[in-house]
């Protein structure tokens, strides 16, 4: 493979890419699209099919209100017997006022089916804090039977910085348990620019549960550090979770990655492992990188070492 052909995007402009591979076999893609204005969906009966799957928007931001502002990461999954999309969203007047949201699909197929709004996720009736202040990049994962959701959050006062918590499902749009904070920005590689942990994926491997996360701003510096526990462990106990020191994945200019981050994870039509991230493939950025619409959806084939950690290497990229 060619140096040029080596950071060749997936799928282009389109940020937090989430793919997920159904029962059926069918994959499906949703991401941030650069006007943050919509919900889109892609279908293919293969991975590489969907870098040409056609597209369809199944849900248009309010003209005023909540969800009318900035519609970001929306991630489909397929629970209790039916779709749901969460998503997180601002409003017109109050752009930053960013808050979780959830869609449910009245039909089997996410494609044709029809998309109602089931409102702002809700915490648990013991839980006073959770998704007061700015709440984003919600992720679900069963694990023994029990469903749980990861999403950062903002702490409320002081200085802002974007924390990771975990809390056990109730059902698809509510808390069964009160936020658990998982990660904060401890690190200098998670504190440039601003303090921000986000963007949280689950892989799992051999008994146990792997949680990607993005760090810092979203230039250059923004990166992926990883969490991990055994599946048989209590999820809800944050002193059992281990914190990656470094980075798993980072800018590499050599290979013309800059900025690699808000992953998810799916599986290749052989069972392996991939990781489907977001990255640009040159370093200057005019104005404010958030702006900035060439975020491409990247494929990166995952490897495990000998002790069972996942290893994030260029050299696995997938075209």
């Amino acid at each position: 493979m060619s140096e040029k052909e080596y950071n060749k995007p997936f799928i282009k402009q389109r940020a937090d890419p989430y793919v997920l591979r159904h029962t059926d076999g069918k994959y499906y893609f949703t991401a941030s699209v650069p006007a943050y204005d919509r919900i889109i969906l892609r279908c293919s009966d293969s991975l590489s099919g969907l870098a040409s799957a056609g597209e369809k928007t199944i849900w248009t931001k309010h003209e005023e209100g909540p969800m009318s502002c900035h519609i970001w990461a929306p991630e489909l999954h397929y629970m209790f017997g039916k779709w749901y999309i969460y998503f997180a969203a601002g409003e017109r007047d109050d752009m930053w006022k960013i808050r979780p949201f959830v869609l449910e699909c009245e039909g089997d197929d996410p494609m044709t089916g029809t998309w109602r709004e089931m409102g702002k996720l809700q915490r648990s009736d013991d839980d006073i804090y959770s998704f007061d202040a700015f709440s984003l990049d919600s992720t679900v994962f069963e694990n023994n039977g029990e469903w749980y959701i990861i999403w950062a959050e903002k702490v409320s006062v002081g200085i802002q910085i974007s924390n990771l918590y975990i809390a056990r499902l109730e059902s698809p749009i509510k808390l069964a348990t009160a936020q658990v904070l998982l990660t904060t920005p401890n690190y200098d590689w998670e504190r440039v620019d601003i303090w921000v942990n986000e963007g949280p994926a689950v892989i799992r491997h051999n008994g146990k549960l792997f949680v990607t996360y993005s760090a810092s701003a979203t230039g250059e510096c923004y990166c992926m550090g990883m969490l991990s526990i055994g599946e048989n462990e209590d999820l809800l106990d944050p002193g059992l979770w281990k914190k990656e020191r470094q980075p798993v994945l980072r800018s590499d200019a050599e290979k013309g990655f800059f900025g690699p981050g808000h992953n998810s994870f799916t599986v290749d039509s052989c069972g392996n492992d991939v990781c489907v991230f977001h990255a640009r493939t040159y370093r200057d950025i005019v104005g404010d990188p958030l702006y900035d619409p060439n975020r491409h959806a990247m494929l990166m084939k995952v490897e495990w070492d000998e002790t069972g950690r996942p290893v994030f290497d260029y050299r696995n990229m997938m075209n």
